[in-house]
């Protein structure tokens, strides 16, 4: 594995350093505390969730007698037992706290049992028996669509006249695609803990993506206001999109249950439970119509996308409207039509996941263009290259109508074809395939414009605290929360810089819902671009008051007043910041302040779906070089090279860090994840040995990983640019560059007919296609 490590040793600086991870030492030496970590107070009962075994029912009854006959069981709570509202409060308020009168899939929850160990709650769990009469059950997507059977109506976005051009095309094709969806997987499960206060107050310790929505939940379902409850995340082991809206369900469980029993209650799902409650990330089905000339430019495109929602609502509504968005990836559509269906199904509801609908939108044009240069005999990056957006040609216009501004993709991926030898490879890999009848290589170089911002405009707004203690120490807290992603090492570098003061003196803490209210998910990889520059201002403030203190101090305009290497720098003297903080606290000078940022620019019309949804875009590219063998159908990624614009970097240790994990990620989506639903609607693979996500051997051993130089043009943090979700998509040059060995296989230009997951059994489906 090779990464390049910009930094510059002689820089006072914090930002733009490789520095470790605030958390690091610790979880490494294991010391590092999460929700279950915490020590439990004495008292504290354990609950585990009554399931569903019913895809689709009437709910009759439910008989708890075997269970509360075990000793040690304390209740069985069902929806009658929830004193606020019995709906959830998620935006559509369509999904209920336990299941009532009816059931919509295996594995929803009808009730808790809450008992004095885990195995206890569990065991007793699996005794209670729900009484159900099946209802005919909608598992397929296609079915769905022709019952009309939708969580969301669905959504049309057109510009010029798809119809007109596909008719006036010198060339067309048609086709489908299958994408499946993908398990989040985090290392620590959903967990929560719920502690009741004085005064019908609760303190909910929860890992959660999203405190302030957990705080929402939990008050509406006990019918209480929200300044009731707290809600405190120090960290999550790993979230991926699947702690967003998801987390909030363990919370309200626990919550309820301590409400029930008056005590603190602990709710942790195992791996089983897990997969058949939560949602994952949404499969989608297509059907498409595409024109283009002989340089294989698009001439016109009809898309429709069938988005596989589950039973209710929950995100799929902007996750849709994203891959909607995000359905052009890097390429100009002149003539286009894309339709969405938010289809229900009765399966679990599917939620947020790394990416949120754009690695479904770029996929299938990716596999358009794919398919295009094969019918053509072009080279597939020749007729990427030719859809690019580009300023010169005026074609930098998105389908939703906003303009395509700082496009480095052309001089990006043109240099990464350069280092990465794309050119004299792809002439060796037709070379071996003409020698090698059962070995085929492939490889592809794909690019990812991705947008940064929430779709939902009224999410992109952040608070943070920064306090300046006596002796010069420095604590923030922000309404981010950190999953491993490095968001409180990157605020914490840019208070630091703000305050001139050593990275080792500013320390964050954990997301309280008491100290920053009504904060934004996690989520969009909009955490550093809200927070880190809410932290700043907060940050600035206090060093406002201290420059002004000083300039008075010394007679000095306060402009003159230098922060830097923890000194405060005047004309006239220098003094150490610790010792400016003890005079400025004397004189009772403010050493404490809030900052709020809320992201400018933004605006679009949600009913047509057309304006500028997002602040900037992010680009990239990967090049990857694949293998398959045409007799067993398995593969394997031999090559990988990226270059992925992350702006001016925070922390580039970090960011080289979120690139690998990305783009690992989505090749896992794209290979071995597989997710089976059966005609009964049970997921089948609910568990590691059925479910295979990536391992460090699928990790190619030559994994080269450089970042593009060139700070943001917008006025964002730092000159920063967002990097958790885009270098997910760059995985998408792996399945591009399996469909070429697929088509090598074939031989004779046949269609290349592989869907994702490429497993294995897809791969040698598609060579006998």
């Amino acid at each position: 594995m090779n990464t390049a490590l910009p930094q510059n040793a002689e820089s006072p600086m914090a930002s733009g350093q490789p520095h470790p991870h605030e958390s690091a030492a610790a979880q490494i030496a294991g010391a590092a505390t999460y929700i279950d970590d915490i020590p439990e107070l004495r008292g504290t009962l354990y609950a585990a969730p009554v399931l569903s075994r019913v895809a689709h029912g009437h709910l009759l009854g439910v008989n708890t007698q075997a269970a509360l006959t075990l000793t040690g069981v304390h209740a069985v709570l069902l929806a009658a037992d929830v004193p606020g509202s019995k709906v959830l409060a998620a935006l559509a308020g369509d999904e209920p706290v336990f299941a009532q009168d009816t059931v919509q899939h295996v594995g929803q929850v009808i009730g808790l049992v809450v008992a004095e160990s885990v195995m206890l709650a569990r065991r007793a769990a699996r005794l209670v028996v729900p009484q159900i009469e099946p209802l005919p059950a909608i598992v397929d997507v296609r079915a769905a669509l022709k019952a009309q059977s939708f969580v969301l109506p669905p959504v049309t976005v057109r510009r010029g006249d798809a119809d007109k051009a596909l008719a006036c095309a010198p060339h067309t094709l048609q086709g489908t695609l299958e994408v499946g969806g993908q398990e989040h997987f985090y290392l620590e499960g959903q967990v929560a803990y719920a502690l009741p206060q004085e005064q019908n107050q609760w303190l909910i310790h929860s890992s959660t993506q999203h405190p302030g929505e957990v705080q929402h939940w939990v008050a509406h379902a006990l019918g209480i206001d929200n300044h009731a409850v707290t809600v405190q995340c120090r960290r999550m082991g790993g979230g991926f999109g699947g702690k967003e809206t998801q987390a909030g369900h363990l919370a309200v469980w626990a919550a309820l249950a301590a409400h029930k029993l008056q005590r603190p209650v602990k709710l942790r799902l195992d791996r089983d439970d897990d997969f058949l409650i939560t949602g994952k990330r949404h499969p989608f089905s297509y059907d498409y119509r595409v024109g283009f000339d002989d340089s294989g430019r698009l001439c016109g495109l009809q898309l429709k996308m069938l988005a596989h929602c589950g039973f209710s609502a929950d995100l799929s509504g902007p996750v849709a409207d994203r891959a909607i968005f995000h359905a052009d990836n890097a390429y100009f559509l002149q003539d286009v039509e894309i339709t969405s269906y938010r289809c229900k199904l009765n399966t679990q509801s599917h939620t947020a996941f790394r990416g949120f609908g754009g690695p479904q939108g770029m996929i299938v044009t990716e596999a358009i263009l794919g398919d295009i240069a094969r019918h053509l005999g072009l080279d597939p990056l020749a007729v990427r290259q030719r859809n690019l957006y580009s300023d010169e040609a005026k074609r930098n216009t998105t389908h939703y109508g906003m303009t395509v501004e700082g496009n480095i993709l052309q001089p990006l991926i043109s240099q990464l074809a350069l280092t990465a030898n794309y050119k004299q490879r792809r002439e060796a890999i037709a070379s071996w395939n003409q020698n090698s009848a059962v070995i085929k290589r492939g490889i592809a170089l794909t690019p990812v414009k991705f947008g940064i911002s929430f779709t939902a405009t009224l999410f992109n707004q952040a608070g943070a605290l920064v306090h300046v203690y006596l002796d010069g120490s420095v604590l923030v807290n922000h309404g981010g929360t950190e999953m491993g992603q490095g968001l409180h090492t990157k605020v914490a570098q840019l208070v630091a810089d703000e305050l001139g003061v050593l990275l080792s003196s500013v320390r964050g803490s954990a997301s309280d819902t008491s100290k920053v209210p009504n904060a934004s998910a996690t989520a969009a990889s909009a955490g550093t671009d809200l927070n880190g520059r809410a932290a700043q201002f907060a940050a600035r403030h206090v060093r406002d008051n201290l420059a002004a203190f000083v300039s008075g101090l010394d007679g000095v305009g306060a402009g003159a007043v230098q922060f830097a290497a923890s000194q405060v720098i005047t004309p006239k003297t220098t003094r150490s910041f610790k010792d400016v903080v003890a005079l400025a606290y004397a004189n009772r000078i403010q050493l404490w302040s809030d900052g709020f940022y809320r992201t400018p620019k933004i605006h679009y019309d949600k009913t047509t779906l057309s304006g500028r949804p997002f602040y900037y875009f992010a680009y990239g590219a990967a090049c990857s070089e694949v293998a398959i063998d045409t007799l067993t159908g398995e593969s394997r990624v031999l090559k990988v090279d990226i270059l992925h614009d992350v702006g001016r970097s925070i922390n580039p240790a970090i960011d080289i860090g979120q690139i690998e994990g990305g783009f690992v990620q989505g090749m896992g989506w794209l290979t071995s994840e597989e997710l089976v639903w059966n005609d009964q609607g049970l997921l089948t693979t609910h568990a590691p040995s059925t479910y295979k996500i990536p391992t460090a051997g699928d990790v190619p051993a030559h994994f080269k990983v450089d970042l593009w130089p060139e700070p943001n043009p917008e006025d964002n943090v730092f000159g920063s640019k967002a990097v958790g979700e885009p270098p997910f998509m760059l995985a998408i040059s792996v399945f591009e560059a399996l469909r070429e060995a697929v088509a090598q296989g074939c031989g004779d230009g046949k269609t290349v007919r592989l869907h994702a997951p490429a497993t294995a059994e897809r791969v040698l489906w598609a060579l006998q296609a």
